[in-house]
């Protein structure tokens, strides 16, 4: 794990001060736009299913959804990701996965967003449609071919082969040590 355990202080006031001073260092603006968050973590040029992905993490760490991410929606994001509940995960998961925001993560949802992933992330155990049919047929317990967030987090939760799976997938752990250590090439 390595430079992701040394993220975990207990959010002390150098510590905040040391991600202020390189949330500035890489935005002086103090206001990450898309277009700089994909610059600080070298992912320009993606294939468009990428930068889709790309694009709703963003949006979602864009909590007051102004277009540009500001140093205290930042560290909300790195809590979350670092020392969130595993629930908290989860819902931050689903809400990544519901694009449309109705609440509920239909097949096409689950498997737009696992496309994109792995056009990030490269490897994989199984293709995208093998990983959706897998989640659906586990979790969604009604066969409406929907999850709610419940379904989601209860069916998640109560599965550790699947917990295991969704958090190896989607882990932005490696988004946040580009962070923690500056970007990997300098431009």
């Amino acid at each position: 794990m390595g430079a992701a355990e040394s993220l975990q202080g207990d959010g002390s006031i150098p510590e905040m001060h040391h991600y202020y001073s390189k949330f500035m260092r890489e935005c002086p603006s103090g206001q990450l736009s898309l277009h700089e968050f994909k610059k600080l973590l070298g992912l320009q040029g993606l294939d468009p299913q990428g930068d889709l992905y790309i694009k709703r993490v963003f949006d979602i760490f864009d909590l007051n959804q102004d277009g540009f991410i500001d140093f205290l929606e930042f560290i909300a994001a790195i809590n979350l990701v670092i020392r969130g509940k595993i629930d908290q995960k989860l819902k931050w998961y689903f809400k990544l996965y519901d694009a449309d925001g109705n609440g509920c993560i239909d097949k096409k949802e689950l498997l737009s967003i696992f496309t994109a992933i792995q056009a990030i992330n490269g490897h994989t155990d199984m293709s995208a449609e093998e990983f959706t049919n897998m989640i659906f047929q586990k979790i969604d317990v009604n066969n409406d071919g929907e999850l709610t967030l419940e379904e989601f987090i209860n069916g998640v939760e109560s599965d550790k082969d699947l917990m295991e799976l969704i958090t190896k997938s989607f882990d932005l752990s490696n988004v946040l040590k580009v962070i923690q250590n500056g970007r990997r090439h300098s431009i």
